[in-house]
C-alpha cells in the first residue's frame, strides 16, 4: 500500500535532515521532489498545488521548537499536512435516528459496493453491537442480489430477500417497513452501479434516497483508479448528498492518489477503507495513521488493536497460564501463533503496520510472503505429538522424516527449528513478566508514547 509514494516522500526528506535551518533554498530542491512524488501518485493537481504552498509556507515561517533540528521539524510540517489534506481526524459512522439507521451504499458498477455492504455489516455486528438487515436494490444485476444474501448469511445480519423483477422504490419500501417490524438497528442498502452521467439511473438513486432519507449516503470507489476516483466522487456528490466515502481495494494501491485526493475535491470524509478481499477486510480510516504510514513510520496503534481483536483470548490465557506454571513454551504454542499472525492478515499484513518497511530491500520483502507461514505450519503438522511437546529430540532422521512429510528441505526444518529457539528464549524471559499481554502492552505504550523508532514521537 503507498509502496511508490511512500518510498519517494522518505527518499526525497531525508535531503532536510540535519540542516541548520530552513530557508528557501534548502527547501527548494526538497519540496520539488514532494511535489514530483504526488503527481507521479496520481494525487489530483489542485491538492499537489494547495499541499506544497501549505508545507512551504508553514516551513518558512515556523519557530525550530528546541526537541527538533529543522529537519525534523519540516518532517513534522509535511505530516500534519498530509493528516489536514485526507481530513484531519476520523469520521465515524452518523447512526443517530430513530432506528432503523438507513445507509445507502453508491457507486460505479465493479467497485465493490456488494462486498462492502456485507462487510460494513459484520463491522457494526462485531464492533458496535448493531443489529443489522441489508437489501439489494440492484435488479440490473440479479447475481448481486444473490451475492448480498449469501454473504449477509455468512456475516450474521437478515436479508430481506428481492428479485430482479422487482420495482427498486417497492423493495426498499417493504425493506424499511420489515426492518422497522424487527427491530434492526441498521438497514444497509446496495444499489446498482451507474455512472454520474447515466440520467435515468442517476434519477432513479434520487428517488431511492427520498424514499430512505438515509443517515448515511456511502460512495463506494476503487482507490486504484487515482484521482479519478475524487473526480468521481465529487460528480456523485452534486447529485446526490452524500455523508462519506470508502476505498477499496486500498491494499493494492502502490500510489495513494485516491486517498490524498478525495477529502479535498470532494470535502466528504473517506469513512472506511477495505484493505482485502476477507469479509473482515474492513477498516475505518484514521488521517494520522495513514499519514505515519506514508511517511514509512507504522501504525503500531492499528496493528495493537486488530492483536486485541484477533488473537485467540482463551488460547493466550492458556499459554500464559502454562508459562506461569513453569512450562515451557513448545511447537504446539508455536502453531497457534503462527495460526493466529495468519487470521491476522498474514505476514505482510502486520509487518505493513510496522515503522521502516521502505528501508527493507524489494528482494527480502519478496521473501516475506504467507507461503513461510504455510511451509511452517506444514513442517510442525507433520511432527509427531511428542516431537511438538520436545523440540529438542528432533535430529537427524527426524529432520529427514519431517522434511519429507512437509515436502520441504531439511534446511527448511533446521530453521524452523532455530526460528522456533529464538521464540521460546523471548517467552522465558517473559515469563515472569506477565506472558504475551506483557508484548501488547508494550507495543500500547510504544504507540502511546512515540517510542516506535524513527520520528513516530513528536506526533501525538
Amino acid at each position: 500500500m503507498f509502496e511508490n509514494l511512500s518510498q519517494r516522500l522518505t527518499r526525497s526528506l531525508r535531503n532536510v535532515m540535519g540542516q541548520g535551518r530552513l530557508t528557501e533554498d534548502n527547501i527548494k530542491d526538497t519540496l520539488r521532489e514532494v511535489r514530483l512524488s504526488l503527481l507521479e501518485a496520481d494525487v489530483a493537481l489542485p491538492v499537489v498545488k494547495d499541499f506544497i504552498a501549505e508545507v512551504k509556507s508553514k516551513a518558512l515561517g515556523i519557530e525550530v521548537s528546541q526537541a527538533l533540528d529543522p529537519g525534523q521539524e519540516f518532517i513534522k510540517i509535511v505530516f500534519n499536512e498530509l493528516k489536514e489534506v485526507m481530513g484531519s481526524e476520523s469520521a465515524g459512522l452518523n447512526l443517530a435516528a430513530q432506528p432503523p439507521a438507513v445507509i445507502l451504499m453508491a457507486g460505479l458498477q465493479g467497485a465493490g459496493k456488494t462486498t462492502s455492504a456485507a462487510k460494513l455489516a459484520k463491522y457494526l455486528i462485531e464492533r458496535m453491537k448493531k443489529s443489522v438487515m441489508t437489501v439489494s436494490a440492484d435488479v440490473y444485476r440479479p447475481a448481486a442480489i444473490d451475492q448480498l444474501e449469501t454473504l449477509s448469511r455468512d456475516v450474521g445480519a437478515e436479508f430481506y430477500p428481492s428479485k430482479a423483477t422487482d420495482n427498486p422504490l417497492d423493495i426498499v419500501a417493504g425493506a424499511l417497513d420489515a426492518a422497522r417490524k424487527r427491530f434492526a438497528d441498521v438497514l444497509i442498502v446496495d444499489t446498482a452501479g451507474r455512472l454520474h452521467v447515466d440520467e435515468e439511473m442517476m434519477a432513479e438513486i434520487k428517488e431511492l434516497h427520498a424514499a430512505l432519507n438515509p443517515v448515511e449516503t456511502l460512495f463506494v470507489v476503487d482507490a486504484m483508479t487515482g484521482q479519478d476516483a475524487a473526480n468521481t466522487a465529487e460528480a456523485f456528490n452534486a447529485a446526490l448528498p452524500l455523508t462519506g466515502v470508502i476505498l477499496t481495494k486500498l491494499d493494492g494501491d502502490a500510489r495513494g492518489g485516491a486517498a490524498l485526493s478525495v477529502r479535498k475535491i470532494t470535502g466528504k470524509p473517506v469513512k472506511f477503507v477495505g484493505m482485502g478481499e476477507k469479509i473482515t477486510a474492513l477498516e475505518p480510516f484514521y488521517p494520522e495513521r495513514m499519514a505515519s504510514r506514508i511517511l514509512d513510520m507504522g501504525d503500531v496503534l492499528s496493528l495493537v488493536e486488530e492483536m486485541e481483536r484477533k488473537f485467540d483470548k482463551k488460547k493466550t490465557a492458556e499459554m500464559s497460564k502454562k508459562m506461569m506454571e513453569g512450562k515451557d513454551f513448545d511447537l504446539e504454542d508455536f502453531k497457534s501463533q503462527i495460526a493466529q499472525m495468519r487470521s491476522m492478515g498474514g505476514m505482510m499484513g502486520m509487518m505493513d503496520k510496522l515503522p521502516g518497511m521502505n528501508s527493507i530491500p524489494d528482494d527480502v520483502k519478496d521473501k516475506m510472503d504467507d507461503r513461510i507461514i504455510y511451509r511452517m505450519e506444514a513442517i510442525i503438522n507433520s511432527m509427531t505429538p511428542r516431537e511438538r511437546r520436545n523440540p529438542d529430540i528432533i535430529k537427524g532422521s527426524r529432520k529427514k522424516r519431517i522434511a519429507a512429510g512437509a515436502g520441504v528441505e531439511i534446511s527448511d526444518v533446521t530453521q524452523l527449528l532455530h526460528q522456533f529457539d529464538a521464540m521460546r528464549k523471548i517467552m522465558r524471559k517473559l515469563r515472569s513478566q506477565g506472558g504475551i499481554r506483557k508484548l501488547i502492552n508494550l507495543a500500547r505504550t510504544m504507540a502511546g508514547n512515540g517510542g516506535m523508532g524513527g520520528l513516530g514521537g513528536m506526533f501525538h
